[in-house]
């Protein structure tokens, strides 16, 4: 038996709240009389995995010693889990897509290359965040798109902590519970697969302080991987703004990520073009101090 460990227990709590997601007749199994909370026994768990009661019953405690990936597996199908909880379930036994050391700093270098694209990208709002969602430069539209980015103490921009606690930025979310929901699965999903970036510990526990909405949906266990989307805003300057919000990978080792939210319908690409041409004496990119390259300092 291994000594449990804060992964461990997160792995455990992640398994509890997925089997009370699975009911017996989901899997195929008879409901026999009554059951004192929702989804399956652990003994059902064990007998679909084909894995011991007890063996089964450490790993939700923490306590199992380390599982096989074949284990992890039958416990994933019989949980039902889909391929990105399945991913999340082998990050959090200690299974990481990149074995070597990773100790990302809490900003990452912005470069020419990567300025150039937001500029390009232009009237469509786009920014680069890191693994753990610091928003580190942005292009002119994005900059505005919420507000005014720059007119927030560089300590609080963090896309997931200005969504949560900020007012502009919620309120711009024409459906809240859809976007927040998706956002902290992410953040759970993100948690695991980079967790040695420092910037976690000191995140999770302010939005769970600051926001009860964060805490809520944290507490579901839901796993959510990126994907391209619908996203619906109404901005303070232009109106309704129907997008599709896509994430795209500048370093994927680091987590490191452009975000751009592309026009869903012809009403929606006029009124972001009428957005960058109110703003339009702005500079056409902002990034934090300390990130940028020599080339683009000099």
């Amino acid at each position: 038996m291994t000594r449990t460990t804060p992964e461990h227990q997160a792995l455990g709590a992640f398994l509890r709240e997925r089997r009370g997601r699975v009911t017996p007749a989901d899997v195929g199994l008879p409901q026999a009389g009554r059951r004192r909370t929702p989804g399956l026994r652990r003994e059902e768990v064990a007998q679909l995995a084909g894995v011991g009661v007890t063996w089964y019953t450490w790993l939700e405690q923490g306590r199992a010693p380390n599982p096989s990936d074949q284990v992890l597996d039958a416990v994933a199908r019989a949980l039902r889990l889909r391929t990105d909880e399945r991913r999340h379930l082998m990050l959090l036994a200690g299974r990481t897509p990149d074995a070597g050391p990773r100790a990302p700093s809490p900003l990452m270098e912005v470069r020419p290359e990567h300025v150039a694209i937001l500029d390009q990208l232009l009237p469509f709002p786009a920014a680069i965040q890191t693994a753990a969602y610091d928003l580190v430069a942005a292009n002119r539209s994005y900059r505005f798109f919420f507000g005014d980015l720059d007119s927030v103490d560089p300590v609080d921009r963090n896309c997931a902590w200005l969504l949560f606690t900020h007012d502009d930025w919620r309120s711009s979310l024409v459906e809240p519970e859809l976007v927040l929901r998706d956002l902290a699965g992410r953040l759970r999903a993100r948690e695991a697969e980079f967790p040695h970036d420092p910037r976690w510990p000191g995140l999770l526990s302010s939005l769970r302080e600051h926001s009860p909405d964060f805490e809520r949906y944290w507490d579901e266990h839901e796993v959510r991987g990126d994907r391209t989307q619908l996203r619906r805003y109404r901005s303070s300057r232009v109106g309704r703004l129907d997008t599709i919000f896509q994430s795209l990978w500048l370093d994927q080792r680091r987590g490191e990520r452009i975000v751009v939210l592309t026009p869903a319908d012809a009403a929606s690409a006029r009124r972001l073009e009428r957005l960058d041409s109110l703003v339009g004496a702005a500079p056409r990119w902002t990034a934090r101090d300390g990130v940028l390259t020599d080339a683009l300092i000099s």
